[in-house]
């Protein structure tokens, strides 16, 4: 493990790495350690309005601010959004990230999601997992001598089986950090987001407003967590803590990477209940 834990996030598309794990990515800022957000897509497809060739780079310069909020990278790749497919090209991508940037902790997407790009991306994390230290895969960029430690981003499916929340992480003083990297995303949380959700008449059009109006979007959706895991965070942090926690992330630690003993998981994951 590197002497500052470094943390890769790999999700589909622009604004899924902060509105999963944006909380855990500002934790680790705060202590100095290496970030980097990547969407595996190209985010073309998100929107009702704009077309995919006004989307393309409006969403990468949208991500690259919402990185700037706590200091990360936010790198963007050239996949199609929407069509995105578990391909040995995807893989090799992947793989290629992970032994160049070296995280000790890579979270992704569960193979189990209502988006099919998030189930791709997983799945070929999932794939790269042991393929990182395979020196005659990808043999231009050299191979790792360990895989890093893969964890699930977190979601609320139950089938086939819900996300196991091998650990929890309170992120309730970094709300406001996900909020504003959230408000970068102005193409999504404000327009097309608002459109699927059927809100678009709830947004305001003043910008200090709008940040308001973000901040109580996100807490509503990441509050479902805490109240879904409410019987695990009493039995983690006793009856008071555990019932007043309103905002959690939790992660399961995939079975296909490097499996981490007590020690790396207080390491890698700040703070954890």
């Amino acid at each position: 493990m590197n002497d500052e834990p470094r943390l890769l996030i790999l999700g589909a598309h622009p604004d899924d790495a902060e509105f999963h794990a944006g909380g855990l990515a500002a934790i680790y800022r705060q202590l100095d350690r290496p970030v980097k957000l990547v969407s595996v897509t190209d985010g073309a497809a998100g929107h009702h309005e704009r077309s995919p060739a006004e989307l393309i780079p409006l969403r990468r310069a949208e991500a690259a601010a919402a990185g700037a909020v706590i200091g990360a990278t936010y790198e963007t790749w050239n996949f199609p959004d929407g069509s995105l497919e578990p391909t040995l090209n995807v893989r090799r991508r992947i793989i290629r990230e992970i032994r160049e940037f070296q995280p000790d902790l890579v979270l992704t997407h569960r193979t189990c999601d209502y988006h099919p790009d998030h189930r791709s991306v997983g799945q070929c994390v999932q794939d790269a997992s042991y393929m990182v230290t395979v020196p005659h895969v990808v043999p231009d960029v050299p191979a790792l001598r360990e895989d890093p430690v893969v964890a699930y981003l977190p979601d609320l499916f139950t089938r086939p089986v819900p996300l196991r929340t091998d650990v929890i992480v309170e992120i309730s003083d970094q709300m406001q950090a996900i909020a504003k990297m959230l408000a970068c995303h102005r193409s999504q949380v404000f327009e097309w987001l608002a459109y699927e959700a059927d809100i678009l008449q709830t947004v305001p059009d003043d910008e200090q407003e709008q940040m308001a109006w973000v901040e109580s979007w996100a807490a509503g959706h990441i509050r479902l967590r805490a109240d879904r895991h409410r019987k695990e965070l009493v039995a983690r942090c006793g009856d008071v803590r555990g019932r007043e926690t309103e905002f959690i992330e939790m992660f399961e630690i995939s079975e296909y990477a490097r499996q981490p003993d007590a020690e790396s998981v207080r390491l890698l994951f700040p703070g954890a209940l």
